[in-house]
């Protein structure tokens, strides 16, 4: 064979070599996650996303949704949930993200935790005590709106930041008398304490919180058909659950499926599960949510966070940062 045709041969190999492996790097999807225990995480750990969508899922677990926004802004991650005071602040920055379906709207989920022997029954008695909160999270959104629904100026409480971890040491070292938090440092604290009031209770107060999936604007135009697929399996999983929500028991296939991909106990799953609100997704084109009640809850939020100084300004407009597009598509 002459010179000419090894280089040939050679050079299609080559080729052939990086249009597989660019075909395989394209299947490959980070979806990043908090590692909550929800039906969406059952259907994880049987790999029906990847059966549904074709992709090479890597879900990447974060601790915070400031951790999501910097993975996303750098394009790392192209999909991952996001609760609803931290998408506030990547859409006030301009991160080129869309809320494009809810995750799930936070009740007991997150709560108020009081300690043991700290003296507080009520939320008057805040006045004076250490109340530890993930600064900028949806707890803290929450925190901040049960003390304005009673009239505690910010001044009158000592708010501390800290990540759940950072809680659960302070909790045992009695450095605080409180926490707004969730699972599993939510879990832990409630051994030597009680909650006082959950998110759900605060939302009826007109301070809602949720979770909602956030996809990079120009994968989801280029990755329409897979991320239907993505949201009916998610919509699979959430019917399977809430159909009858009483058989997944700690001893069920799901709670324990749920327990080996988020390493939480699968004794305490169920109980977890009911702090959360799941929304079919027809449920999601309601005017509260997708129908415009999200983007509304999403200036709010801003404002909330630019008083708290979290955020120097507050958008005109947030309907470029969440639609219902896919959702109706999905529906279909």
């Amino acid at each position: 064979m002459t010179r000419k045709g090894l280089r040939a041969i050679f050079s299609g190999l080559v080729v052939s070599a990086f249009l597989t492996t660019a075909a395989l790097a394209a299947d490959d999807v980070i979806i990043g996650t908090f590692g909550d225990p929800t039906p969406t995480q059952w259907a994880a750990h049987e790999g029906k996303f990847k059966a549904a969508t074709g992709w090479n899922v890597d879900w990447r677990k974060f601790s915070s949704g400031t951790d999501v926004i910097a993975a996303m802004a750098s394009g790392d991650v192209k999909l991952a949930e996001l609760g609803s005071s931290p998408f506030a602040i990547a859409a006030t920055q301009g991160v080129d993200i869309q809320a494009f379906m809810v995750d799930y709207v936070i009740g007991k989920s997150e709560s108020l935790i009081v300690r043991n022997g700290s003296g507080i029954t009520k939320l008057s008695d805040l006045k004076g005590k250490r109340v530890a909160v993930p600064i900028g999270s949806t707890a803290h959104f929450s925190l901040m709106g049960a003390l304005k629904h009673e009239g505690i100026g910010e001044q009158e409480v000592t708010i501390m930041n800290m990540s759940p971890d950072q809680i659960t040491a302070a909790w045992q070292q009695a450095a605080i008398d409180a926490a707004f938090v969730w699972p599993p440092a939510q879990t832990e604290i409630l051994k030597t304490g009680k909650r006082l009031i959950g998110a759900d209770q605060v939302a009826a107060w007109g301070f809602p919180t949720f979770n909602v999936w956030v996809v990079n604007k120009e994968f989801a135009a280029t990755h329409k058909k897979s991320l239907l697929a993505f949201m009916r399996a998610n919509d699979a999983a959430l019917r399977a659950y809430l159909k009858n929500p009483a058989a997944w028991t700690p001893d069920s296939a799901e709670i324990k499926a749920i327990a080996a991909q988020t390493g939480a106990d699968p004794r305490r799953v169920p109980e977890t599960l009911k702090g959360y609100g799941f929304l079919t997704l027809d449920e999601q084109l309601k005017p509260q949510w997708l129908g415009g009640g999200i983007t509304k809850a999403t200036k709010d939020t801003a404002a909330f966070l630019m008083s708290a100084g979290r955020l120097d300004h507050v958008g005109d407009d947030y309907s470029a940062y969440v639609t219902d597009s896919y959702v109706k598509e999905a529906v279909q």
